[in-house]
């Protein structure tokens, strides 16, 4: 997608993505509370998010991605295990480390890149998706269909967080006050190698990344450069990367995005849009928009309602 057919969903994507970003400073809690029941759960108007919000496990059926990333639900989910060699999952009170089993087996085998190829620990992972997917409570308005996860660019550290530390401890801002270019105190040519690895998974289709990041990429990376063309600079995303995986074979109701240009994506009219002051420092408009009605069930892929009643898959 060109920066000038960016500029039509500018503001919305600004909130969406500031939300994100700070998604992966909120702090859970170590002994969070189950939501209350609906008093009337088959209420049309009621938001999908409520719904999806309230089941703790998948459902008990064939794995598939249905619908798109930002309107769909995921049956057959499976769990990222919390703690791994080399990973760790945070802020385990969202419940929100279920994906498509490829998700998992990708993640883990990211992790085992990163602690080769980039001499890190592991891998900090947020948020996946929900145990069914569909809309979130809060953050997201992606990580539906089980095919987005975050990954925290922070390095695992060299022991195990705390229950308490995973919810309470904070990503490393890599980007630079100013907004310009990454942070050299903090970004190391390991996080080159890492996003390097994740790019290179034949089953990713895209990764999201602070503008800066991908400007510090485009002028880092050495050798085949090829992976660049996967990394997309896109707002918010100071804290993590967010990678996003093409429709699996088995999903038929899946829909994917188009293909992007194979080009890295690195010549200066690439970028230049992404540090226009007014990218870069929005003005808020005279009047705050009105907020959007919630997404309902009925407006979701009708594949979702079975997701939703189906019995809960054994723990």
């Amino acid at each position: 997608m060109t920066p000038r057919l960016l500029l039509i969903p500018l503001l919305l994507s600004v909130l969406v993505a500031s939300a994100t970003s700070a998604l992966a400073q909120d702090k859970g809690s170590v002994n969070p509370k189950p939501l209350p029941p609906l008093a009337n759960p088959n209420d049309p108007k009621l938001g999908a998010k409520e719904l999806f919000a309230r089941k703790v496990l998948p459902a008990a059926m064939p794995t598939q991605s249905i619908g798109s990333y930002v309107k769909g639900c995921l049956a057959g989910a499976a769990q990222m295990p919390l703690n791994g060699d080399t990973w760790q999952v945070m802020r385990l009170s969202r419940n929100r480390y279920w994906g498509h089993p490829e998700m998992i087996a990708l993640l883990k085998r990211l992790a085992a890149k990163a602690h080769k190829d980039a001499g890190w620990p592991g891998i900090l992972v947020g948020d996946i998706g929900q145990p069914r997917g569909g809309p979130a409570l809060s953050g997201h308005a992606s990580h539906q269909i089980g095919l987005d996860a975050d990954i925290w660019l922070t390095p695992m550290p060299n022991r195990m967080y705390s229950r308490e530390e995973r919810e309470e401890t904070s990503a490393v801002m890599m980007v630079r006050d100013d907004r310009l270019d990454v942070d050299p105190k903090v970004f190391t040519p390991g996080h080159v190698l890492v996003l390097r690895d994740a790019a290179q998974e034949p089953a990713v289709q895209r990764i999201f990344v602070n503008p800066a990041i991908k400007k510090a990429l485009c002028r880092e990376a050495k050798g085949d450069r090829s992976w660049l063309s996967k990394i997309r600079p896109w707002w918010g995303h100071d804290y993590h990367f967010h990678i996003r995986m093409r429709c699996p074979a088995g999903s038929p109701h899946c829909e994917g995005q188009k293909s992007q240009s194979e080009d890295e994506g690195c010549k200066p009219a690439d970028l230049a849009f992404w540090f226009k002051d007014s990218v870069l420092h929005p003005k808020p408009p005279p009047t705050p928009p009105k907020p959007r009605p919630p997404m309902t069930l009925a407006q979701l892929p009708a594949e979702c309602k079975a997701v939703l009643k189906a019995p809960d898959a054994k723990p």
